[in-house]
């Protein structure tokens, strides 16, 4: 498996929230040959399963990356619609996208107007969805459906999988959250004979308030969770905060709708150290992710995350750095080693004080 190789196929892959079935059918195919068996839920999110420990841990990356669906379709033929998932609306103006059709995929540009238009208030007011339409250059209502374009139709940002100038620095339009994707891939290959049950995989609707990982819990069970998402990236001009690009993976302390496990962090914590892994803390009160549904099911399941931080996410591109990324496979790969059942019932009841 060329990770470069997988990156690309993960990242280009269209699967907006809700419309997950072409990721889950991908990592389907690299799921199985590693896996003992392979589980999925009734709305596609999918795991690997390897191993027969006492205890199970679920390594759960998202399935879907965020982006829109057709809501009308105007007279002269251009395409409204509304968002899957959170954006800003000025990064939206001008990009490309891929409305994924009855008869296959459309290439559109979303429009608005240009700025020697605008008036001296309109210029100086945030750009707004309800405003704006997808142009994918036809004259007519007709010609559009003629084309395959229907209401409820998902939307994809368009952008390649590119290797940009420093090699480790890579650019895509989905590594929220094909990062998790890729990771939960090498990690199931890395470990044919986990000391417990472990579960690798992604789950679905991240980006529409976590609605996959509460099926996925309940569906997989586990009695540790970790949560592959990515993080957001100080080091850029006008940025302030604690993860920079290239200086590690991630812990995230706390988030709009979790804190991470404390007990269940000092683990990870104390097997970073242990293995000389570099790690960076940070927090997320604007944003969450999957670990918040995943430790509110059955009677609380210990669960924390572990990210990268990554340049321009909720946009259409984002960039990654792969030391970082490998630096978090080095990461949960030593988790994975270290972890017992005896150590996960330490890491439960909250007794853990320490590696021995």
């Amino acid at each position: 498996m060329e990770q470069l190789d997988l990156f690309k196929r993960l990242t280009d892959c269209n699967a907006v929230s809700g419309f997950e079935r072409p990721m889950t059918n991908l990592m389907r195919e690299y799921l199985e040959p590693l896996a003992d068996d392979v589980i999925t839920d009734n709305t596609g999110s999918i795991f690997g399963r390897k191993g027969e420990g006492r205890h199970a841990i679920m390594l759960a990356g998202h399935l879907d990356e965020i982006g829109f669906m057709v809501t009308a379709i105007t007279g002269d033929g251009f395409i409204k619609f509304t968002n899957l998932g959170y954006w800003w609306a000025n990064v939206m103006l001008s990009q490309k996208v891929t409305i994924t059709g009855s008869k296959g995929d459309i290439r559109g540009v979303i429009g608005g107007k240009p700025p020697h238009v605008l008036g001296v208030k309109e210029k100086e007011l945030a750009a707004e969805v309800s405003n704006m339409f997808i142009d994918i250059g036809v004259d007519s209502r007709e010609e559009a459906l003629a084309a395959g374009v229907r209401i409820g139709d998902p939307i994809t940002p368009y952008s390649e999988f590119e290797v940009m100038t420093n090699p480790d620095y890579l650019l895509a339009k989905a590594w929220d959250n094909r990062f998790g994707c890729a990771l939960a891939v090498e990690a199931l290959r890395d470990n044919p004979e986990p000391n417990l049950t472990l579960y690798s995989g992604a789950v679905t609707q991240e980006e529409t308030l976590s609605r996959g990982a509460k099926t996925a819990a309940h569906k997989v069970k586990p009695s540790l969770a970790i949560a592959l998402d990515v993080g957001i990236c100080a080091k850029t001009p006008g940025m302030t905060g604690n993860a920079k690009m290239g200086d590690g993976p991630i812990i995230v302390l706390v988030d709009a709708w979790h804190i991470g496990h404390p007990t269940f962090r000092q683990f990870v914590t104390d097997v970073a150290e242990k293995h000389g892994i570099k790690v960076q803390f940070d927090y997320l009160t604007g944003g969450y992710t999957d670990a918040g549904h995943i430790a509110q099911s059955f009677d609380g399941i210990p669960a924390i995350t572990i990210g990268v931080p990554t340049r321009y996410i909720h946009s259409n591109v984002s960039m990654m750095n792969r030391h970082d990324y490998n630096g978090a496979l080095s990461l949960v790969n030593a988790v994975l080693a270290e972890l017992t059942d005896d150590l996960a019932d330490q890491i439960i009841d909250q007794t853990y004080e320490g590696l021995a």
